[in-house]
């Protein structure tokens, strides 16, 4: 906290310059219970879901609170997982955007053989990346995905494993 409010303090309101705190929601949650911030040169990203540590909230509702809880008017996204090389990010209004090497598509929720479009549906990632590893994936998510190839995620199948890098830490 310290840190944070050192930083926010040292850099002019009217810099260029920004701080990034980026963290996994349950964590961002914990630290605005500690603290109420008013933060003008920082962006608040958060990157995944509450590990089984908090109760499961939709996107909107987070973002309600962390938004009030740091002070600031957008919440920015990072979706990716360890299995992934790359990342999808959102800017602060909850739609994603992949590099070009990277495709999300949604799968029908009962038939897992049958894409479908522009409704929700279950998220398969195809990362390029993963050259010599899985560069296909079939989440628990729950999303959709636009025209233009931009994406949202939902929510997660109903009782879905929980799922995180930062659980190898338990």
């Amino acid at each position: 906290i310290e840190k944070l409010e050192y930083l926010e303090t040292t850099i002019p309101a009217d810099s260029e310059n920004k701080i990034i705190l980026l963290g996994v929601s349950y964590a961002l949650l914990d630290l605005i219970e500690v603290k109420q911030f008013q933060l003008k040169n920082t962006i608040i990203m958060e990157t995944g879901g509450m590990k089984g540590r908090r109760k499961e909230m939709i996107k909107e509702e987070l973002h309600s609170i962390l938004k009030q809880g740091f002070g600031v008017s957008e919440i920015y996204s990072e979706y990716g997982m360890t299995e992934l090389l790359s990342q999808a990010y959102s800017k602060g209004n909850g739609i994603f955007k992949c590099p070009p090497w990277m495709k999300i598509l949604t799968r029908d929720t009962e038939d897992a053989r049958t894409l479908i479009n522009n409704k929700t549906g279950g998220i398969n990632v195809i990362d390029l990346a993963n050259i010599n590893s899985c560069s296909f994936i079939a989440t628990q998510d729950l999303g959709k995905v636009y025209p233009d190839e931009s994406f949202e995620i939902l929510g997660r199948f109903d009782d879905s494993d929980i799922r995180g890098c930062n659980l190898m830490v338990l």
